[in-house]
C-alpha cells in the first residue's frame, strides 16, 4: 500500500510537521502485527524514515 499525503505547508513548516507526523503514525502502526516502512519525503529533499519488521520476524540484515 502507498498512501501520498499533498499538503500546502510551507517548505519550513514541513521541516517541523514531518517528524511530528513520523512519530504519531508510527506509535500507531507499531502496536499493529504488520511489517511496514514509513517514509516522508519533504520539498525540501529531507527524508524522514521508520521502518517495523513483525515481531519474531528475523531480518536478513542482522544475520549477515
Amino acid at each position: 500500500m502507498e498512501i501520498r499525503f499533498i499538503s500546502s505547508l510551507t517548505a519550513e513548516d514541513e521541516e517541523v510537521f514531518a517528524p511530528a507526523v513520523l512519530k504519531a503514525a508510527s506509535a500507531f502502526l507499531d502496536q499493529l502485527p504488520i511489517a511496514y516502512t514509513l517514509r516522508i519525503e519533504t520539498s525540501g529533499a529531507q527524508v524522514y524514515q521508520h521502518t517495523h519488521v513483525m515481531p519474531g520476524h528475523v531480518d536478513v540484515a542482522e544475520i549477515a
